[in-house]
């Protein structure tokens, strides 16, 4: 018989389960909450790893802006201001792009009908060419210059531009959603910097003890290493390549400059875009000065790579130019855009990691490592 207080009986106390019993049930249950709440999230993971690295490229300089006005920094309105900046970033060269091709869209039109109504007319470079000239005008003559070629050709291109546009389109739209949380992600962990740095820290300091901490600190370092070696490099090629355009009278100089600053930010992709810089000012018949901006662009470019960039990204977490080259070129085969800033980070965490591990240690190995000799 069971006492009873009322209508309810009372019920006897639990024993709770052992201490390790509890601790792996903690565990477990712990480890289903955060799996389904990554799996929760799992299209959205994109977008917050983008707000962290631009949360950590941007703390130095954030800290800064706090400390010279500390009115701001308590409220929305440095968070707003930082993330606005931010975005006009990003959004000014996409800008300046989308400009140009509608301001090129009427000229492409008419070039198609006129293709389509009398054939492409060869160009003059073609005439002039050193060697392989009568090929390319046979060839020419065969394909572009009949009116019925260009036609069916442009028809095929319509009908598979057509589907491209659809799948480009719906891209955009993905890619934009993204960028858009990724920026809110950002405004929030400017504007509670200090309390996720804090959690974070005794998150580290309790999973991983303090050597967590300069494992955190080496990506940190790396993140902001790869931003200033990959970015800030290419704004600067592109910078210089535009001046060194508009000197050159290469048609649409500004454009040219902004499609080199993002190609040289990834390594060798910058002499691709100052070869078709060349291409368009020897297509015009400024065949000198085509040659001279490859050359220019090409010892900018070598400079910017071989002996800015490396130090830049290596630089503060002391890793080799090859641990580097692969993290990048690595990075982004496996991660695309997000790995020019993942790639690097793992690699220089690996090396850290490499270095405590092969290091002496007196207290453990008291014994010294014999010293090399020469065969």
């Amino acid at each position: 018989m069971s006492e009873k207080t009322g209508d309810s009986p009372v019920q006897p106390p639990v024993p709770p389960l052992p201490g390790r019993s509890q601790s792996l049930a903690r565990g477990i249950l712990a480890l289903v909450c955060v799996t389904a709440a990554v799996f929760t999230i799992r299209d959205f993971l994109p977008a917050l790893a983008w707000g962290t690295v631009f949360a950590v490229a941007t703390a130095p300089v954030y800290e800064k802006a706090k400390a010279r006005w500390p009115g701001a920094s308590g409220g929305l309105l440095l968070p707003v201001a930082a993330t606005a900046l931010l975005t006009m970033i990003f959004l000014v060269p996409m800008i300046m792009i989308a400009m140009e091709a509608a301001r090129e869209a009427h000229s492409v039109l008419a070039l198609t009908q006129t293709a389509r109504e009398q054939g492409l007319p060869m160009p003059e470079i073609v005439q002039r060419l050193p060697f392989g000239r009568a090929t390319i005008m046979t060839w020419w003559q065969n394909n572009l210059a009949d009116p019925r070629r260009v036609h069916e050709v442009l028809t095929s291109l319509t009908d598979r531009g057509l589907a491209m546009t659809r799948t480009l389109g719906s891209e955009l739209v993905h890619r934009g959603m993204l960028f858009c949380f990724s920026l809110l992600t950002l405004f929030f962990l400017l504007k509670d910097g200090d309390t996720v740095r804090y959690q974070c820290l005794i998150a580290s300091r309790r999973v991983f003890g303090k050597r967590g901490e300069a494992v955190a600190r080496q990506i940190a370092a790396s993140i902001r290493g790869t931003v200033a070696g990959l970015v800030l490099v290419g704004f600067g090629d592109g910078l210089l390549m535009g001046v060194v355009y508009f000197a050159m009278d290469i048609p649409h100089p500004a454009l040219l400059g902004v499609i080199t600053a993002v190609a040289a930010m990834l390594p060798f992709f910058g002499y691709l875009a100052v070869g078709v810089a060349a291409l368009m000012a020897a297509s015009s018949g400024a065949v000198a000065h085509g040659i001279t901006v490859f050359a220019i662009g090409v010892v900018v470019i070598f400079i910017a790579e071989h002996f800015i960039r490396p130090p830049l990204i290596g630089g503060s977490t002391q890793l080799p130019f090859l641990w580097v080259l692969f993290g990048i070129l690595g990075g982004v085969e496996t991660w695309g855009l997000l790995g020019l800033f993942v790639g690097p980070a793992a690699m220089a965490t690996v090396h850290l990691l490499w270095k405590n591990w092969t290091r002496e240690r007196p207290a453990e190995d008291p014994a010294p490592l014999p010293p090399k000799t020469c065969a």
